[in-house]
């Protein structure tokens, strides 16, 4: 059983990643960054090089784009776990995996892992159905499994964080 699961979503650039490293920094000593992006170009490779420094030391970071379920379950060694992020894993997955019934099924793996986490966990997530419906099908079909996704992940955490304009706001929990 989960000791605590923590979901934050917000939009890009918000400042959920930042409020969730002091959220954990606050849980323990022994922490685990855990990553899903792809430096696949110059600028996402500059926005992990910024998150890495922004981390600073007294973290593990351990990098998985994909298998994050798997991973998740061999983590009850650290105080705290911080999953950065679920938008970032959902378009990896989407890239792997043709049929969105294969895509929710690994969504609820992922949701069952981090349900029977025996570490507090922190999960990041962006909020993309904020907008106005997207003008082509990969990216309605995006943003339509972005929210069921985070629909999942809201219901299963002990406590939602919505952050806007570097401001964390407790929605549930």
């Amino acid at each position: 059983m989960t000791k605590k699961f923590t979901f934050i979503t917000g939009g890009s650039r918000s400042g959920k990643s930042s409020h969730a490293l002091k959220l954990a920094e606050s849980l323990g000593e022994k922490r685990l960054y855990l990553a899903t992006a792809q430096a696949l170009d110059d600028e996402m490779a500059e926005r992990i090089a910024h998150h890495k420094k922004e981390r600073g030391d007294g973290w593990n970071t351990i990098e998985e784009p994909l298998n994050i379920a798997e991973v998740i379950g061999k983590l009850d060694i650290y105080d705290s776990v911080l999953l950065d992020c679920l938008t970032l894993w959902l378009c990896n997955v989407m890239h792997e995996e043709e049929s969105d019934e294969k895509v929710i099924e690994r969504i609820d793996n992922l949701l069952n892992a981090c349900k029977g986490c025996k570490t507090k966990l922190i999960v990041i997530s962006n909020e993309t159905g904020s907008g106005i419906i997207p003008a082509d099908p990969l990216s309605r079909r995006f943003s339509d499994l972005a929210g069921l996704m985070n629909q999942k992940m809201a219901a299963a955490a002990s406590q939602v964080i919505l952050t806007v304009s570097g401001i964390p706001m407790t929605i549930k929990g």
